[in-house]
C-alpha cells in the first residue's frame, strides 16, 4: 500500500494545473493511465479564451450562453470569464508562450459561435504548448510523484467518503494507493465512440467508478460532435481535428457540387447537423473544406501541424480542398460539481472534461475547455488547501484497507469492459429520457 496526501487521477492539463495550486507541503502523487503526455490536453488545437477587457464581458458571456442553448449554469460561466485573465497570467509566468504582434501584444483568432477575436493561440498545437510547460512545472516539484501506464480500478470509500484509489500499476500489480483527498482528471469518453478526435484509452473510467458508488452526474448524453475531422476511411484511428481557428480565418465548406451550403462559423453542434444532412443528400462519407482563401503566409504559420497532416494523406491545403467529416469531440456532461470542483462524496473532487459544473450548457463554446478545465482546477486545489480533508480514525481506515478483496480486480480487462458498458448504458439511457432526442447529431459507440 502506498500513502499520500492526495491524489490525483489524470495529468492533463487540469490534473497538472490543481498539483501546481496545492501547497508545497503536501505529497502528491499523479498517476496516468497511459504516458504523461497521451491525454486531450496535448491535442488541443484552436486556443484558450481570455476576457480581452470589461467591455467584452457581455459578449462573452453571451456568446457561450448561446453555444449553450441557454442551459449554462451562469455562475459557473462568470466565474470561468472573470477568472480567465489570471490563469493566462499563470502561464505565461510558466512559460507559456502565445502568439504576439511585433510590438509584444497577444494576438487574438476568432472561432465558431464567437462575435469578437479573444482566443489566445500557439501556432495549432497550443494545447501542447500549455501542457508541456504544466508538466515540466509539476516535475520539477519535489513534492510530486508521478507514476505512468497506472489505472484507476476503484475508489476506496466508506460512508460517502473517498480514501484514496485501487490502482494497477505498469508491472501489472495492484495496489491501494491511500489518500487524504481523490482528484479525478480521468478525461473524457471519446475511446467509446467508433469516431472521436479523442485518444483511444480515454472511455470514461471515472464516470463508471461514479455510476458504481452512486456519486452524482449530471448531463451525461451531452456529447459534443466537432463538425471538421480529417476524414480517414481507416476508423480503428484517432480522428484528427481541423480546428475551428481554420474556418475563423476564412476557410469555406462545400458539398459534392462545391456550393457552399452552409455558414461555416455556426455553433459546432448546428453546423455538425448541417454537414450530416448535407452528406445524407449527396451520399457521400465527407464534404469538402477549402483552406486556400486563408493567406499563405497565415496558414503556414498557424496552421503548420494541419498542413503536415494533410499533406501525409496526400493532400496540399494550399492547392486543394481536404475531406472532412464531423467526429466526437468533447464531453459537457460529467460527475456533478459545485463551484469548487467538489463531487457529491466527501474528500472527492473532479476536473477538467470528467467533471461538470454546467459551464458549457448543451454544447461548448470553442476555446472555453481549457479555459474551464485549469479554472476550475485551480479552485478545486484552493478549496482543499483551506477546508482540508474529512479524516477517520487510523486504525479503523486501516481495518478497512486490509479488508478490500485486491484479488477480484485481478481480471482488469473485464473490469475495463464492464466500465465501457456501464457509461454507454448510462448515456444512452439519459439521452432516450431526453424529450428533444431527435435534435442530437447521429453518434455510434465502438464495439469494445
Amino acid at each position: 500500500m502506498k500513502t499520500t496526501d492526495i491524489l490525483i487521477v489524470g495529468s492533463g492539463c487540469s490534473g497538472l494545473y490543481a498539483a501546481l495550486n496545492l501547497p508545497d507541503d503536501k505529497q502528491i502523487t499523479v498517476i496516468s493511465k497511459s504516458d504523461l503526455e497521451s491525454n486531450d490536453s496535448f491535442l488541443a488545437q484552436g486556443g484558450i479564451c481570455m476576457l480581452k477587457d470589461d467591455d467584452d464581458y457581455d459578449s462573452y458571456f453571451e456568446d457561450t450562453m448561446k453555444a449553450g442553448h441557454y442551459e449554462n449554469d451562469k455562475k459557473s460561466v462568470d466565474i470561468m470569464i472573470r477568472s480567465s485573465q489570471d490563469v493566462i497570467h499563470d502561464l505565461v509566468n510558466y512559460g507559456v508562450e502565445f502568439a504576439r504582434d511585433e510590438n509584444g501584444h497577444f494576438l487574438f483568432t476568432r472561432e465558431g459561435a464567437h462575435s469578437h477575436h479573444r482566443i489566445l493561440f500557439h501556432e495549432d498545437i497550443t494545447g501542447k504548448e500549455i501542457t508541456r510547460h504544466l508538466l515540466a512545472a509539476a516535475k520539477a516539484k519535489p513534492n510530486i510523484t508521478f507514476y505512468e501506464y497506472t489505472t484507476l480500478l476503484d475508489i476506496v470509500e466508506t460512508d460517502n467518503t473517498c480514501y484514496g484509489g485501487i490502482v494497477q500499476k505498469s508491472d501489472g500489480h495492484i495496489e491501494v494507493i491511500q489518500a487524504e483527498t481523490t482528484i479525478l482528471a480521468t478525461g473524457g469518453v471519446g475511446g467509446l465512440f467508433q469516431h472521436s478526435t479523442n485518444y483511444r484509452h480515454l472511455t470514461g473510467d471515472g464516470l463508471a467508478i461514479a455510476l458504481r458508488h452512486h456519486i452524482d452526474l449530471k448531463n451525461i448524453d451531452y456529447i459534443q460532435i466537432h463538425p471538421t475531422t480529417f476524414y480517414d476511411p481507416d476508423t480503428t484511428k484517432r480522428s484528427f481535428l481541423i480546428s475551428e481557428s481554420v474556418r475563423g480565418e476564412g476557410a469555406k465548406l462545400y458539398g459534392k457540387d462545391m456550393q457552399r451550403f452552409v455558414y461555416e462559423l455556426l455553433p459546432r453542434d448546428v453546423l455538425s447537423q448541417a454537414i450530416y444532412k448535407k452528406m445524407a443528400a449527396d451520399h457521400t462519407h465527407h464534404v469538402w473544406e477549402d483552406l486556400q482563401p486563408i493567406p499563405k503566409k497565415e496558414l503556414e504559420s498557424h496552421f503548420p501541424n494541419i498542413i503536415r497532416h494533410c499533406e501525409e494523406k496526400g493532400y496540399d491545403p494550399e492547392k486543394e480542398c481536404i475531406p472532412i467529416v464531423p467526429a466526437q469531440h468533447y464531453f459537457m456532461g460529467g460527475i456533478a460539481v459545485n463551484y469548487e470542483s467538489k463531487t457529491s462524496m466527501e474528500n472527492l473532487y473532479a476536473v477538467g472534461e470528467t467533471a461538470c459544473n454546467g459551464v458549457h450548457g448543451k454544447n461548448r463554446l470553442a476555446s472555453n475547455s481549457l479555459l474551464e478545465s485549469l479554472v476550475f482546477a485551480k479552485r478545486a486545489a484552493h478549496h482543499i488547501t483551506i477546508n482540508g480533508a474529512i479524516l477517520p480514525d487510523p486504525e479503523a481506515l486501516d481495518a478497512l484497507i486490509q479488508a478490500i478483496p485486491l484479488d477480484v480486480y485481478a481480471n482488469v480487462k473485464q473490469i475495463e469492459k464492464n466500465y465501457h458498458q456501464i457509461v454507454k448504458n448510462a448515456i444512452q439511457e439519459q439521452r432516450d429520457q431526453r424529450d428533444d432526442r431527435d435534435s442530437h447529431e447521429p453518434f455510434a459507440f465502438n464495439n469494445q
